[in-house]
């Protein structure tokens, strides 16, 4: 398969085939702007005792060494997870939350776990309009309203490992890369580089410009100027934090030094969090919701996240002929644009924490349902403009299967990139900004109220074949979730492709921008002229971008097959990494 990169993009292959030791491709192309490289199978590699792949190289080789030591799907994903808040900061940290799906192999169970983190005690909205505020802003200290809680998740899913998968390895030796290259430093990938560039624009008051922080500054800049790619980037404050957790477990951050550290940052500075509210967190497992695909079982996490949206597309797809359509027609695209139009109506009037409103998931995940969905999706025109969705969330996917069949599908996220700019003195944690995502508005579905979980864009996601693992995959991209998983999924049951097909094809996005009023149906460049004017005809307001635009999110999976056979699949788009042995 041949495929163009825009420069800024060809790290992810480039740096998965140095890992791999596989000669690269038209190399000598990278003179120019634009470069084209072969995907060989190299960037789809096999294997029989395991598979990770994750948005960054060092993060998946955490989780392999963990696989190859003993430890189970688990127990890598884990590693997996807190070298990426070391390695990929302008996505993850320990200041933000994640979900997890957890197969296990012996039972025959999929379990879901919220590790999301509830609004403090203090955050209402008369506090935020007594300041003159009609929406809580994107970046700062009253933007970090929501206790952190990805450490909660890794906590409670080891302890699952242990009880439940027989686990023997230490929980401290699942930090021990994390904290390694905390200590001593990583080479900043292209990423983490191109991230720092964008966030740290002196004209951007509002959503950029973070070195006016003063600890994001000491922290993630060098010398006053952003992270480049190449350079050393240590975090000894976190390094001391992740030693801690490691050490004595993830009830330091909740109610130990960690969290007295993180809530004295936040009152010095007006913050919204206190003691009460770390010490209360808990993660929460919860049941899986599903609906049938072409046979299968699809797969994902109820409220407050939007997994009910990605599930409502595929059942809304469920009443067409998507393999007849042709895979990168008009027809295809403009399907599942309206499908994600249906879906989006339904997250929008209904999404928030099922502890405070009432959700029918049954009605809106019914057969029934999806087919009045479909009745009103015309092929010939899109329907009118919709509400318009919000432009960010960046976050990261991992998947992880061990040689007993056990699976993990698991997002983990700060909202946008590098959160809220809040680096917690003395702790090195970088504070996500999920809770700006809340309403201010009383009467919103998703409106700000003390220990509320707010509605999440992430969403991991399963696909099950005789109740088995078939397919894990996700994808990072907030509203750009639920569209690519249902691209993964129609491309690999509908048309055959191996999860690097599936993942490398061109992709859109309708959504909006930055500063746009109004949504969009954004295409990469790779998909044909003719599809973009058909497109433009039947209505679709169409904005194509590079090539291979990390607008799109950095996806990632893992088929297994009926042989046991694991086939592993990464981004192009990004830093990452899928890895077997």
């Amino acid at each position: 398969m041949n495929i163009c990169f825009k420069r800024a993009a060809v790290f992810g292959a480039a740096a998965l085939c140095a890992l791999l030791a596989v000669p690269r491709h038209g190399a000598a192309a990278m003179e120019t702007p634009t470069y084209c490289a072969t995907v060989s199978q190299s960037t789809n590699p096999l294997a029989t005792h395991g598979m990770v792949t994750s948005p960054n190289y060092l993060a998946t080789q955490a989780g392999l060494d963990i696989l190859r030591r003993g430890g189970n799907a688990v127990d890598a994903a884990i590693a997996t997870a807190v070298t990426l808040a070391v390695v990929y900061p302008q996505m993850c940290t320990p200041g933000g939350d994640n979900f997890w799906l957890i197969y296990n192999a012996k039972t025959k169970e999929l379990h879901g776990l919220n590790a999301s983190g509830r609004s403090g005690s203090k955050a209402t909205i008369d506090f935020y309009a007594s300041k003159g505020l009609t929406a809580i802003p994107s970046r700062g200290y009253l933007a970090a309203n929501t206790v952190p809680g990805a450490v909660s998740g890794w906590d409670e899913a080891y302890r699952y490992s242990k009880s439940d998968l027989k686990t023997t390895m230490p929980w401290k030796e699942l930090f021990a890369s994390a904290i390694s290259y905390a200590k001593d430093g990583f080479p900043v990938s292209t990423s983490l580089s191109y991230w720092s560039a964008v966030n740290a624009d002196p004209d951007d008051k509002v959503f950029r410009d973070l070195q006016r922080f003063p600890e994001f500054a000491r922290v993630f800049m060098k010398d006053g100027k952003p992270l480049v790619t190449g350079d050393m980037f240590r975090q000894p404050d976190l390094a001391s934090t992740l030693s801690v957790i490691a050490e004595k477990g993830a009830e330091e951050f909740y109610k130990g030094g960690i969290a007295k550290k993180i809530v004295a940052d936040l009152e010095k500075h007006g913050g919204m969090l206190t003691l009460e509210d770390f010490a209360s967190h808990r993660a929460d497992w919860v049941k899986p919701i599903s609906v049938n695909y072409r046979g299968l079982t699809a797969c994902n996490l109820p409220p407050n996240t939007q997994g009910m949206a990605s599930l409502e597309i595929l059942n809304i797809l469920n009443n067409f002929d998507v393999k007849a359509m042709g895979e990168g027609s008009a027809d295809y695209y403009h399907a599942l644009i309206e499908a994600t139009k249906e879906a989006f109506i339904d997250r929008d009037r209904y999404l928030s924490d099922p502890a405070f409103v009432s959700i029918p998931l049954d009605r809106l995940l019914s057969k029934a349902h999806g087919r009045e969905q479909a009745s009103r999706i015309d092929m010939k025109r899109a329907a009118g403009p919709k509400s318009p969705l919000d432009p960010k969330g960046d976050t990261i996917w991992l998947g992880v299967v061990d040689s007993d069949g056990n699976a993990v599908s698991l997002i983990q996220s700060i909202y946008h990139d590098f959160g809220s700019g809040i680096v917690a003195e003395g702790t090195g944690v970088l504070l996500q900004n999920r809770g700006s995502f809340f309403s201010l508005d009383p009467k919103h579905v998703n409106r700000l109220e003390p220990g509320k979980r707010t509605m999440h864009t992430l969403n991991p996601a399963m696909l099950l074949k005789n109740g088995k693992p078939y397919l894990v995959y996700g994808t990072m991209g907030g509203e750009g979730q639920p569209q690519t998983q249902a691209a993964i999924v129609t491309r690999v049951v509908d048309f055959g492709m191996t999860p690097q097909e599936a993942i490398t094809a061109p992709r859109w996005l309708y959504g909006r921008t930055w500063g746009a009023a109004s949504n969009d149906v954004k295409l990469e460049g790779r998909i044909s002229p003719a599809v973009v004017e058909e497109l433009t005809k039947r209505g679709h307001p169409v904005k194509v971008v590079d090539d291979f635009t990390d607008t799109m999110g950095h996806a990632g999976a893992i088929l297994v097959r009926e042989n046991g056979v694991l086939q592993g699949a990464t981004d192009p788009r990004g830093d990452g990494l899928a890895a077997g042995f």
